[in-house]
């Protein structure tokens, strides 16, 4: 049996929403059913703006896209504060849940939410795109490599962003209503992700928040810093800002090899990606040079990575509608151990001093 479509609910109208409802457009399994805001005019605009086929069903709230019967799964770009009450209404209402990150505001809230989500068998997967892209298995492929790679030592990654004097005024990113963890939720999330990632999701021990992270005058944080440590040795850093050029490297060292990439959170073209490795490297005589030269690694796509992330959360539910098979618990796990870590990290930059890790 071929697979069918599977089709969405949008939830509030978000910047985001409009890079992911054309995701949905592109992805071969699913379309974009209906459009829901806080008015019928905002839902209105928002599908206008955005193309959206003249067929899509327009709300003027929330509760009616959950309600309405003949969609499968919703794609939620709300802030953060408002997850844990939407979310687990999605899940009551049987709807799938395909949620932006950060998935809560502390793992508390998002553990009610895999608990409504697992009450009734629905698939959630939070909304980290370049987790999807193909060349995030290729890399993969090289961290498990035990002759090339060898064991993981160290982690180092950054996200940041220049805004301007209207977003650091007005978004609400900034604001702690709505989303609280600031740069550290929005940006360090994705750092946090890549570090669980090139360490295969162990989490860390503990983590020792960086001193003097940036905050505005409502307490939230602009810009920050944090080393993750384990038990083994492994350490890791992190730095995410709102007020810095921007720049996403992720650089994982074994005792082998290397692997770096300057564009680790979206590709500098959407439908190649890159990456390099050097394996076993060493200065040449009297260290007039190294060697031997990192590997280019391009990978090209037909899809771009959130078209890629939409058709593996489609194929998902699909298995679930089709089949009968039990959500897939590697994406819940995933986005467990990023908000625990994430929530640790916090607490470091709250109460500065060393946290424990949580399970």
């Amino acid at each position: 049996m071929g697979e069918t479509v599977v089709r969405f609910g949008i939830i509030g109208a978000a910047e985001i929403a409009r890079k992911v409802s054309r995701a949905i457009a592109l992805a071969p399994n699913a379309i974009v059913l209906a459009i829901g805001s806080r008015s019928r005019e905002k839902a209105l605009k928002f599908a206008s703006d955005n193309g959206l086929n003249p067929e899509v069903k327009i709300y003027g709230s929330y509760e009616a896209v959950l309600d309405d019967p003949e969609i499968d799964a919703v794609y939620m770009p709300l802030p953060t504060s408002l997850h844990l009450l939407w979310a687990v209404l999605a899940a009551e209402k049987k709807k799938h849940v395909l949620l932006e990150k950060p998935v809560a505001l502390n793992v508390a809230e998002f553990d009610k939410i895999l608990e409504a989500c697992e009450a009734n068998g629905v698939q959630f997967m939070d909304g980290t795109m370049w987790m999807h892209n193909p060349r995030t298995a290729m890399m993969k492929e090289f961290l498990s490599d035990a002759n090339k790679f060898g064991q993981l030592k160290s982690v180092y990654s950054d996200f940041t962003y220049a805004f301007d004097s209207n977003f650091l005024a007005n978004d609400i990113r900034i604001k702690p209503e709505f989303d609280g963890l600031g740069a550290l939720g929005d940006f360090g999330w994705y750092c946090i992700r890549s570090i669980l990632f090139a360490a295969n999701f162990e989490l860390p021990k503990k983590v020792i928040a960086l001193p003097n992270p940036i905050r505005n005058e409502c307490g939230v944080i602009l810009s920050c810093g944090c080393s993750l440590l384990w038990d083994d040795g492994k350490i890791a850093t992190f730095y995410c800002s709102f007020l810095s050029n921007m720049t996403t490297n992720l650089t994982a060292i074994g005792t082998n090899g290397t692997l770096h990439l300057t564009d680790f959170v979206i590709p500098y073209d959407e439908k190649e990606a890159r990456f390099s490795t050097h394996s076993k490297s060493r200065f040449a005589h009297l260290m007039t040079g190294w060697g031997p030269i990192p590997d280019e690694h391009i990978v090209p796509t037909d899809l771009p990575q959130e078209a890629h992330m939409v058709r593996k959360f489609s194929h998902l539910v699909n298995k679930i509608k089709q089949n009968g098979t039990k959500p897939k618990k590697k994406w819940p796990i995933i986005s467990r151990k990023t908000q625990l870590v994430l929530d640790a990290v916090k607490a470091s930059l709250d109460q500065g001093f060393e946290v424990e890790v949580g399970e």
